[in-house]
């Protein structure tokens, strides 16, 4: 009972979108875990739920208003588990394997990207609007097309995982929703 009046709830509160994020990279590792036991399903499942936390943290954190500078790099640390490295681990192991140089060539270009994006985000002022395709939306996207791997050919995955590296790092201009 006296610890509980020791506790500082305001620093807790402050804390809330930070839990979130972390629930986002935990997320990411188990995507990680799982594509290494060969459950690409359930990988696939932990990166969308990483990107439902993704969703929340940012919002949590404005509706609270607790945004920090801390709060963004956590969040772009995780985002790069859970939206470069996780897909493109689920998309080598389900398909981009089997031509090993460009596969292993695309992973880490594509995590590389990833991370060019998210440091482009952190220094700049944000004016409403992204500058290359968000990562979340990237990683979430090369997942989905994992689902599809005995269906689409091999090709395919090399193809979309370069476009969608490209994306990153591209100034295209996409308004926040």
């Amino acid at each position: 009972m006296f610890l509980l009046r020791r506790i500082d709830y305001t620093k807790l509160k402050a804390q809330k979108a930070n839990a979130i994020t972390l629930m986002n990279l935990s997320f990411g590792i188990l995507s990680i875990v799982f594509v290494l036991k060969g459950l690409i399903h359930i990988s696939v499942l932990f990166i969308f739920l990483a990107a439902l936390f993704d969703r929340f943290d940012g919002i949590v954190a404005r509706k609270y208003n607790i945004e920090s500078d801390f709060g963004k790099e956590l969040d772009s640390l995780s985002d790069l588990v859970s939206f470069g490295l996780a897909p493109a681990l689920l998309v080598y192991e389900t398909s981009l394997n089997k031509m090993p140089t460009v596969g292993i060539t695309l992973v880490i270009f594509f995590v590389l990207c990833g991370a060019i994006r998210l440091a482009r985000y952190n220094v700049k002022e944000f004016d409403g609007a992204f500058y290359g395709v968000p990562i979340t939306a990237a990683g979430t996207i090369l997942s989905f097309f994992a689902i599809f791997s005995n269906h689409l050919p091999i090709l395919f995955f090399a193809v979309i995982t370069a476009i969608l590296m490209v994306l990153m790092v591209s100034n295209i201009r996409i308004q926040k929703v």
